[in-house]
């Protein structure tokens, strides 16, 4: 017997036509947020960024591929790592599916780790992936757009993610880390499933950069981090409408060849 409340089919929709209000008035409030993201200033890139591709070395403004906009997903994949961050390995499993619709609405979508570039190669193989990844190893693109760290700046309290300063991270041992709010629960789970520490694997970061291309010149034109990528996340905005919700009590996912092992 369920201990969820039930009730008759009428009871449902009088509670489900009060629910659609509400849903109607997030639809609109949603609107009016994408409206305030368009309007942002635009900001020009000055930096010659550079990028190892599946077909060689290329720039920002090479990464449009004739479009105007290019939205860039930060995926979290270290130099240091062995494969991919886990969630953002769910969040990329999205990607193939959209990203030729929006090559063909003049958006290109492309991941960006600091990874080698052969490595991002090998992992896209393993997922079955055919988006385009590139690699900004050596570069500071990621470090730019605050999506990669340095140990000294993790240790002194230099960390700036989503837009506030997080405190220093304390390591106690091999494995007592103490990490801000801003950081995903379990980063030790994590860090193991990507073959590295904790520590190591928290100095990458998820975000997702909005760029523009007019008249040669590239423009800075959004950014956002942590839960601010919810929306991108496929599987969460499903499991939003599930009966059950999220139902999560810790780090349930897992890379999308992993489940049953």
């Amino acid at each position: 017997m369920t201990k969820h409340n039930t009730g008759t089919r009428e009871q449902w929709l009088k509670a489900r036509i009060e629910l659609l209000k509400a849903e109607k008035e997030l639809t609109h409030r949603s609107d009016e947020l994408a409206r305030q993201r368009q309007e942002l200033p635009w900001v020009p890139i000055n930096k010659g960024y550079r990028f190892e591709t599946e077909e060689g070395s290329a720039s920002l403004a090479d990464l449009f591929r004739g479009r105007s906009q290019l939205l860039v997903y930060q995926f979290m994949f270290g130099p240091d790592y062995a494969a991919g961050c886990p969630s953002c390995s769910s969040i990329a499993d999205g990607f193939n599916g959209i990203a030729v619709h929006l090559a063909n609405h003049d958006v290109m979508l492309w991941a960006v780790s600091r990874a080698p570039i052969a490595k991002l190669q090998a992992y896209k193989r393993r997922l079955g992936w055919t988006f385009p990844w590139a690699s900004s190893v050596g570069g500071d693109f990621n470090f730019d757009f605050c999506a990669s760290y340095t140990q000294e700046q993790q240790r002194e309290g230099g960390i700036e993610y989503n837009y506030r300063r997080e405190a220093p991270l304390r390591i106690s041992g091999q494995e007592g880390v103490e990490i801000s709010h801003a950081t995903p629960d379990g980063p030790a789970k994590f860090a193991a499933m990507c073959g590295t520490d904790a520590a190591t694997y928290i100095r990458e970061r998820p975000g997702m950069s909005a760029f523009a291309l007019e008249d040669g010149v590239v423009y800075h034109t959004y950014s956002t981090y942590a839960r601010g990528l919810d929306g991108l996340w496929g599987m969460y905005q499903w499991l939003d409408r599930a009966p059950k919700g999220r139902n999560e009590t810790g780090l349930w996912w897992r890379r999308h060849d992993e489940y049953g092992k």
